[in-house]
């Protein structure tokens, strides 16, 4: 906006229909601005809204943290399930896992919980009875896992065929019930048995 073409007066913007006009004097807090013909200067406009913004993020940053922040956010979820669901499986795979380690590093405490129960999980539904080559075969599959997951682009995973904790039946952690998957159909498949067995 070139304040030179802008109308001198606030009376001489309303006459033409000007938005905004220009007397080359400071408003009262200081500013050598445009002013708009209907409000205040437009640096005083801006400040105004970097205010108002900072306030609203703090805002709804606490209101996300309240309980009826996280029931408003429960609501939202079930009358939108498949939306949502869509909308976080078209997320690029980079987005999907730059979130994954802010979130990881902003909860350290979360994180060597879940680890200290997924390891004593697995600990748990591990016989004591396994060869040496039960457990080297355990082993190549976690292997085969990383291998295709460098090879394809597409992340892999190794299931366990009948889960440790499932709903119905809990499995052991052997080379018997465990299959390379997709990390995609092992999340679908959650803790279920497969239709198949």
């Amino acid at each position: 906006m070139d304040p030179t073409n802008l109308p001198k007066t606030r009376a001489e913007a309303k006459a033409t229909g000007a938005k905004y006009y220009f007397t080359g004097e400071s408003c009262k807090y200081g500013h050598i601005a445009p002013r708009k013909t209907k409000g205040a200067c437009v640096e005083c406009l801006k400040v105004e809204w970097e205010q108002g913004n900072t306030t609203r993020v703090e805002y709804f940053r606490q209101y996300n943290k309240s309980n009826a922040g996280e029931e408003a956010k429960q609501r939202y979820y079930e009358k939108n399930r498949v939306y949502v669901i869509a909308r976080a499986q078209a997320r690029p795979a980079a987005e999907k896992q730059a979130y994954k380690s802010k979130y990881k590093q902003s909860n350290p405490d979360l994180y060597k919980t879940l680890t200290s129960f997924r390891r004593r999980r697995f600990r748990d539904a591990t016989p004591p009875w396994l060869t040496r080559k039960q457990k080297s075969e355990i082993r190549q599959l976690y292997q085969i896992a990383i291998t295709m997951s460098k090879t394809t682009g597409e992340r892999y995973v190794v299931d366990h065929i009948i889960p440790l904790q499932g709903e119905t039946v809990c499995g052991l952690h052997v080379p018997w019930n465990l299959r390379v998957t997709t990390q995609e159909e092992n999340l679908k498949k959650s803790n279920k048995v497969l239709d198949s067995l």
